[in-house]
């Protein structure tokens, strides 16, 4: 039964060419955005390398101080703070302390070099799984004597460099020279955490250690053993927070500091106010705008669906003479609608193919990798779907009313 449907769809799409270009236009932009959209979520928020353990993985990237006064600051932690407090916590099990990334200039052939630095401790390579196409990280000993070598991204060696071997050979950086010990492939501009062009030893910047102050330019990244540590470690980092809220010498100072993934830290920023991450509010602002997106073309589509079908009324009443059920009915369109959906479906996900090649292609988002993996592509095929039966179920049932004799006389106003 579902091989003569599927024929019959064929067919069907074949005797109106401008209905069907019609639909599959609306259906393959809809879906095309749709799926650059997703690409792009994932690209930022899902397992990415060189955060691949996202289950694992928590972020400290903000240290917020209300006061009794009125006023409010906020700001990325100080070293200080993140030593002696975030880096001696017990669940964990391990704690790494990076800079934010910091702009410096390289010259090669009378040709200035714009790159991002940052300063990172041992644990950071132990944490993040980095792909290296050279060399290695720098060890313990080298951030123990602050020694002056680098880890560079492949962007980085093919402009200073060329197509050869890097390591063991000299990059300047802002007049100072760096032996580079290792080279990982880019990592996107969007990975916050984790994005440079050279990574050089935290000790390069020891001034900084001693500052008083719960506030500086550094992040930490913590590890959990197992993804069901995750809430004993944010129970101990929010029990620490009250101690030194507790301690802190000006009476009244609300301090707000939360270790987040890198959703719950996007949601905390732009609908928490700095306090609860609100990933439910931001899921369904999400699912909002997708059904609102969703619901113009699907809403067109069930006006060219109608049409369609309305042609095919004498079909409809033959089949109800003969004894059709309106479900027998129902099914038919819901699948001949669910096949021509699914058609604009490969056609928008090979559009979104080449959108995104465009965009990892431009520069816009440095170094974006995007791509249509396995979790975007199941998300493409069940919003298909979904489009689909909105698209389909409505005028298959309302053909299905119809009548036999009715339908013969080619349906009703």
């Amino acid at each position: 039964m579902l091989k003569n449907y599927l024929k019959i769809a064929w067919k069907v799409l074949l005797r109106r060419k401008f209905f069907t270009f019609i639909s599959l236009f609306g259906i393959s932009f809809t879906l095309m955005v749709l799926m650059v959209a997703t690409a792009l979520f994932d690209h930022t928020f899902g397992p990415q390398m060189p955060e691949s353990d996202m289950d694992k993985l928590l972020f400290v990237n903000v240290m917020r101080e209300e006061h009794s006064e009125g006023y409010m600051s906020s700001g990325p932690p100080s070293y200080h703070f993140l030593d002696r407090n975030v880096r001696t916590l017990q669940t964990p099990e391990q704690v790494s302390i990076n800079s934010m990334f910091f702009q410096v200039n390289s010259y090669i052939d009378n040709r200035k070099l714009a790159l991002d630095i940052k300063y990172t401790d041992r644990e950071f390579w132990d944490i993040l799984e980095f792909e290296f196409l050279e060399g290695g990280a720098f060890g313990q000993q080298e951030v123990a004597g602050a020694s002056r070598v680098a880890v560079i991204n492949e962007s980085t060696r093919n402009q200073y460099f060329g197509t050869g071997e890097a390591v063991g050979k000299i990059i300047e950086v802002d007049q100072v020279k760096y032996k580079v010990v290792g080279v990982v492939k880019d990592v996107p501009v969007l990975r916050l955490n984790s994005y440079a062009d050279i990574w050089v030893p935290i000790t390069l910047k020891s001034q900084d250690f001693n500052k008083p102050g719960l506030r500086g330019s550094y992040f930490a990244t913590i590890k959990a053993q197992n993804s069901a540590d995750i809430p004993k470690i944010k129970a101990e980092y929010a029990a620490m927070m009250q101690q030194l809220e507790d301690q802190h010498p000006v009476k009244g100072t609300k301090l707000s500091s939360f270790p987040d993934t890198v959703l719950e830290a996007f949601a905390r920023t732009f609908l928490g106010r700095g306090r609860e991450p609100g990933l439910a509010i931001l899921y369904s602002i999400l699912a909002g705008l997708t059904f609102l997106f969703m619901l113009l073309p699907a809403i067109n589509l069930v006006s060219i669906n109608i049409s369609r079908i309305m042609e095919r009324s004498s079909e409809i009443g033959v089949r109800k003479a003969f004894g059709a059920t309106s479900s027998t009915i129902i099914g038919q369109f819901i699948v001949e609608n669910v096949f021509l959906t699914l058609l604009g479906g490969i056609l928008g996900f090979v559009l979104s193919a080449a959108v995104l090649r465009l965009i990892n292609g431009s520069g816009i988002i440095v170094y974006a990798d995007l791509g249509l993996n396995l979790r975007v592509f199941a998300w493409g095929l069940l919003l298909s779907l979904i489009f689909g039966l909105i698209s389909g179920v409505y005028p298959a049932y309302k053909m299905s009313r119809l009548k036999a004799v009715e339908a013969l006389k080619g349906g009703s106003k």
